[in-house]
């Protein structure tokens, strides 16, 4: 009995530390966007999905005595393929900066590739695990039922996912977490490996069921309309987990790490669902569904809600949908004979959710509409099944109304719901989106503003007498302001500035004739916007300046131009990539500074803008500068009531020359950190902590 408890947990502890794990890898390859980590939920789901499928061809297709031999096989190969990439990675699963993506094209395919590349295989011998060990368990106690099994996995899973950025990511390098994750496989391979063995070589005559469990240990197969529902409930949950994850961490606040809180609610909902009856009682969780539900409307209707009250409605709402699905699921069980099959379908309801969620629905909607789509439809399932499994724990003069009330409910929702899409979707000048995200272009008095989920990426007038003006972070006054019109280059000689990260290109108002301004940008849409389509913004078409615009992630695109012997030699150089909360982490490491100082003239400047509401960069930024010695300054700038397009800003300047701080526009607006001190463990790309400067 221990070792099935043991073996199970580990897999499903390995399983949710290795996917934080490899995103945290790939994500500066790709831009340092949340969506990095929904493709990688898709990948896992999908092989998840593939795992589950091996498991149920080998404990239902294939001889008992030849199950576990084939099972050994596959593990000695995903050893000795961990073994090897050992050898030629900085640990078996962290792979080098020869597999970094050279273009922005097709992310989520680049992204599968790399990941089954790192991690592929012993993932999908991990997920073959918990419903392999479950099919052996109830062979060898067919009188036990092996549901609670998968509660466990779950509890493993859950401890996993917290643990992660709580205790692994700060402690450990990237490189110690890749070789001490595969330790722990190894440690895997080696309880499963027992449980294969023990498989191959067990005697299974005289085995009978002893009759207490729920239904009998080789019952009937389950109906096809039965198999139907379990793919429908676990695909809602998926939807629903994926949906309120983008809605949280985009939308509402991206706070570091806030994708933790709701799939650690998805589990939990699992643990509690499949650890045996009494967890899940339908009556009560269709009223609590019934409250959360008029909480959702509420957000949906007030928008402006403190964001964390959002946070806390969202994660209660997500919960207790999770339940209904799981619950349901739970009490839809099949007999353990047909435990793999359960565990196929659920698991390929899950892939279908993520399938939908990054793949379909960014391709036919222009908001994430799948939060609205997927609420009505778990109401709807459970319409259904409250007809499909009538609610027993209900006396039948109670039932009529239970099951009336849920209908007109899930009607409501779905009117509702409908609604909500057509209105939202019709209230922008332009609403789109992509794998980066939503784009919005407001208008409002007199002015334009491209938003980005809750941040805004730049305001421009409409007045022509004013469409010239920096606005928003970048007014004459901001401290990237102060750094372009104090360099002793400005409006005297050509200047080369580069810029990472374009929004409506509002920097390039600063350009003078002769002047250079090279902007780095990884969304395509937002190039198309910044350079002209359809008419809203005009920045970089009427500058003085010669305006260039690479199309890629900043960091590679400066590596690029490096090795194909391109020094830029900026006067000003801007990084402008850290005001969005999910700041990409890999622009604010020594290997990048490293980087930006190769790229930066002898006497040129960083101008680091820092304004974040839950990110505090001074002391990572103060770190540099005195890593590289380099002269630090900031420049806080407050809204100002005359200037109602000004934004508050908070900058770094940091220069190389520290007579450029003593530039008479800089006098008594700026702090030269004097005395500052922090404790914090300097950044590198294989190193970061952000939960040491949340505010």
């Amino acid at each position: 009995m221990l070792f099935y408890i043991l073996s199970i947990f580990a897999s499903a502890f390995l399983i949710f530390q290795v996917q934080p794990m490899i995103a945290r890898v790939i994500l500066p390859w790709f831009g340092g966007t949340p969506a990095v980590w929904s493709t990688v939920m898709l990948f896992f789901q999908v092989l998840l999905t593939g795992g589950y499928a091996y498991s149920y061809w080998l404990a239902g297709k294939v001889q008992a005595q030849r199950q576990g031999k084939i099972h050994l096989v596959f593990l000695s190969i995903s050893v000795l393929l961990l073994l090897g990439l050992g050898v030629l990675w900085p640990s078996p699963i962290t792979p080098d900066s020869s597999w970094k993506p050279t273009g922005v094209n097709w992310p989520i395919l680049r992204i599968f590739i790399l990941l089954a590349a790192t991690v592929g295989l012993p993932y999908f011998m991990l997920a073959t695990n918990s419903p392999l060990m479950q099919a052996w368990f109830s062979r060898s106690f067919p009188q036990k039922s092996p549901y609670w099994l998968y509660a466990l996995s779950n509890v493993g899973s859950l401890l996993a996912l917290v643990s992660y950025p709580f205790l692994i990511e700060p402690l450990l390098s990237l490189r110690q977490q890749g070789w001490a994750w595969s330790l722990g496989y190894l440690l895997f391979v080696g309880l499963a490996g027992y449980g294969a063995w023990r498989s191959a070589w067990q005697k299974t005559e005289g085995l009978e069921y002893a009759g207490d469990l729920p239904h009998p240990a080789q019952g009937p197969t389950p109906a096809a309309f039965i198999q139907i529902l379990w793919i429908a409930l676990s695909m809602v949950a998926s939807v629903l987990l994926l949906a309120v994850t983008s809605q949280m961490t985009q939308e509402v606040a991206v706070i570091p790490f806030l994708w933790v809180l709701p799939l650690a609610v998805y589990l939990l909902s699992f643990v509690f669902a499949f650890s045996g009856e009494g967890r899940y009682y339908r009556p009560a969780f269709a009223l609590a569904f019934l409250g959360v539900s008029a909480g959702l409307a509420y957000l949906i209707l007030y928008p402006a809600t403190h964001f964390l009250w959002q946070i806390v409605i969202y994660t209660v709402f997500l919960f207790v949908a999770c339940m209904i699905a799981h619950g349901e699921l739970y009490r839809l069980r099949p007999a353990p004979a047909h435990l793999t099959r359960f565990y196929l379908m659920v698991s390929l309801g899950g892939a279908l959710g993520g399938v939908f969620v990054n793949l379909i629905a960014p391709a036919i909607f222009d908001g994430y509409w799948e939060l609205y789509l997927g609420w009505a439809a778990l109401w709807l399932a459970l319409a259904v099944l409250t007809f499909v499994r009538r609610t027993l724990e209900l006396r039948p003069r109670w039932r009529f109304g239970h099951d009336a009330l849920i209908g007109a409910v899930a009607v409501t929702v779905l009117v509702f719901s409908g609604y909500t899409i057509l209105s939202m979707a019709s209230g922008d000048l332009l609403r789109e989106r992509n794998f980066y995200g939503i784009l919005r272009v407001l208008e409002g008095a007199g002015t334009r503003t491209m938003v980005h989920g809750a941040t805004s990426h730049g305001v421009q007038f409409l007045d022509e007498a004013r469409r010239d003006l920096p606005t928003s972070y970048y007014w004459q006054g901001s401290g990237v302001g102060l750094a372009l019109r104090s360099h002793p280059r400005y409006g005297q000689q050509p200047m080369k500035v580069g810029v990472l990260g374009l929004g409506i290109g509002v920097l390039a108002a600063y350009g003078q004739p002769g002047d250079t301004y090279r902007f780095y940008e990884i969304n395509p849409l937002v190039v198309d916007l910044a350079e002209g389509r359809n008419g809203y913004f005009s920045f970089l078409s009427d500058s003085q300046a010669a305006v260039e615009v690479v199309l890629g992630d900043a960091r590679i695109s400066l590596e690029q131009e490096l090795l194909a012997g391109q020094r830029q030699n900026y006067d000003v150089l801007v990084l402008d990539t850290f005001s969005s909360d999910a700041i990409p982490v890999h622009l604010i490491t020594r290997e990048a500074f490293t980087l930006y100082l190769e790229q930066l003239a002898p006497d040129g400047v960083i101008a680091a803008h820092i304004s974040n509401r839950h990110l505090d960069l001074q002391p990572v930024t103060w770190q540099m500068a005195q890593e590289f010695e380099l002269s630090l300054a900031t420049v806080f700038v407050s809204e100002e009531p005359a200037q109602p397009e000004s934004f508050p800003s908070l900058w770094m300047i940091l220069a190389r020359d520290p007579a450029f701080l003593e530039a008479p526009a800089f006098v008594g607006k700026i702090d030269r950190m004097t005395g500052f001190k922090t404790n914090i463990r300097l950044w590198t790309d294989d190193y970061s902590n952000l939960f040491q400067v949340l505010r």
